[in-house]
């Protein structure tokens, strides 16, 4: 059986939820060791550790891993590499800055956001915002690999008896310092992993709007996501975006308000599982793949919504 070295993501505290999806993919390929590095992050090798798919964890705890900076998670990556067939991590913020790295590293060439897995060797990719399927095929001794999360079920996170054994720490590489981090803080679930998302567009007019959507959202307990025209409009932060250069989402429920459904918006929300649209304009391409469209007024549909949503 092959041997898959599998980059966990975690915040120090608690396991990312793409680290369940990526760890279903790397137990389709072998046997699954995972390396948690970061400070203070016992609790995450632990939780680790009773994750079905994964034989067994190593644990690697320093202060200079606290931030998870590419270069020196993929130093730590390397050091432990020797015998690994794989190296998978998920197609996360953290998982797509360092894995290039390692690539590079080990002179082989990265398989990105893999959404398939044909063979040992073959894997299926999304290519031009996800409007072609690629499937491609490595002739590299190792492979180093990122996951797109939406295309593969999380791994029961209860369960699993791996053994967790403590690693040195590789040394802090210099070539980057951490300085700091503004954090947006919200009641709200967190966009990627969120049940339900209810997004809105340039049709939304202006960011004060957001507030009708914001409402809804509590009511909901879901997240508020934005397509790129709003947030390139300033009407909301740009960790809002939903889309090819913003975050791919894949909720139980996806509701596009004022979205007109370009290609690049699409391809960050068209594996959700029902997509409900409302837009004025009935020729919008959102309601191409909708499962539900109302062709309304959304100044008219949303409070009417909301109130709805409070009977």
């Amino acid at each position: 059986m092959a041997n898959v070295l599998l980059f966990a993501d975690h915040d120090n505290a608690a396991l990312r939820p793409v680290t369940l999806n990526a760890i279903t993919a790397a137990a389709e390929l072998g046997d699954v060791t995972a390396i948690v590095a970061g400070k203070d992050c016992a609790a995450v090798a632990e939780e680790l550790s009773k994750v079905v798919g994964v034989s067994k964890v190593l644990h690697a705890d320093a202060d200079h891993y606290a931030y998870s900076l590419a270069e020196g998670i993929a130093d730590m990556i390397l050091s432990v590499a020797d015998g690994y067939d794989y190296i998978v991590a998920p197609a996360s913020t953290s998982g797509k800055n360092i894995m290039p790295r390692v690539a590079a590293k080990l002179d082989v060439q990265q398989i990105s956001e893999i959404s398939g897995i044909v063979s040992a060797d073959t894997f299926v990719r999304p290519i031009y915002a996800g409007n072609a399927m690629a499937t491609v095929q490595s002739t590299d001794a190792v492979k180093v690999i990122t996951v797109r999360a939406t295309a593969f079920d999380a791994a029961p996170a209860e369960g699993g008896s791996a053994s967790v054994e403590q690693i040195d720490a590789a040394t802090k590489s210099e070539l980057s310092e951490f300085v700091s981090q503004n954090l947006t803080k919200s009641e709200r679930p967190e966009l990627t992993s969120a049940g339900i998302v209810i997004s809105g567009g340039r049709g939304m007019q202006s960011g004060d709007n957001f507030s009708m959507l914001e409402e809804i959202a509590d009511k909901l307990g879901a997240a508020v996501g934005a397509s790129r025209a709003a947030v390139d409009a300033g009407f909301v932060p740009n960790d809002y975006q939903v889309g090819q250069t913003g975050k791919v989402v894949a909720p139980d429920l996806y509701v596009a308000v004022g979205i007109s459904g370009a290609i690049q918006h699409l391809a960050g929300m068209k594996d959700s599982k029902v997509i409900v649209a409302i837009n004025k304009d009935e020729e919008a391409p959102i309601f191409q793949v909708a499962d539900y469209g109302l062709v309304a007024d959304l100044f008219d549909a949303v409070p009417a919504l909301s109130a709805e949503l409070d009977k």
